[in-house]
């Protein structure tokens, strides 16, 4: 859980345009952010999130929070493959850095 608070933290931190909602922040001059842990990952702040939900039913001890864990991951992975969608066809760049960093969530794999 701290592995994924902190990697959540470091990319909230490293990217100003950070946010909860999906869009492209025209009005602060929105561009694609390479260094730090996105140079490696495209989305470091859900790729924490989910290491996070990982350690809840493992310290919770919890079957029911395991199944609510699957959930959330799922749910987690179909807001970065929509979002990654969107910043492809409208962020200027984010296609070309989509190139460079080729994975999403975790190195070698998505």
């Amino acid at each position: 859980m701290a592995l994924g608070s902190a990697l959540t933290n470091w990319g909230m931190k490293a990217n100003r345009f950070f946010s909860s909602y999906v869009r492209i922040q025209t009005d602060r001059g929105h561009q694609v952010v390479e260094g730090s842990p996105y140079a490696c990952l495209r989305h470091p702040g859900y790729a924490g999130a989910i290491l996070f939900t990982l350690g809840t039913p493992i310290l919770l001890n919890s079957i029911p929070a395991f199944v609510l864990d699957v959930i959330t991951t799922l749910i987690i992975l179909l807001r970065t493959f929509l979002e990654d969608r969107t910043l492809r066809q409208e962020l200027p760049g984010y296609q070309q850095y989509a190139q460079t960093v080729r994975y999403r969530l975790l190195p070698l794999v998505w």
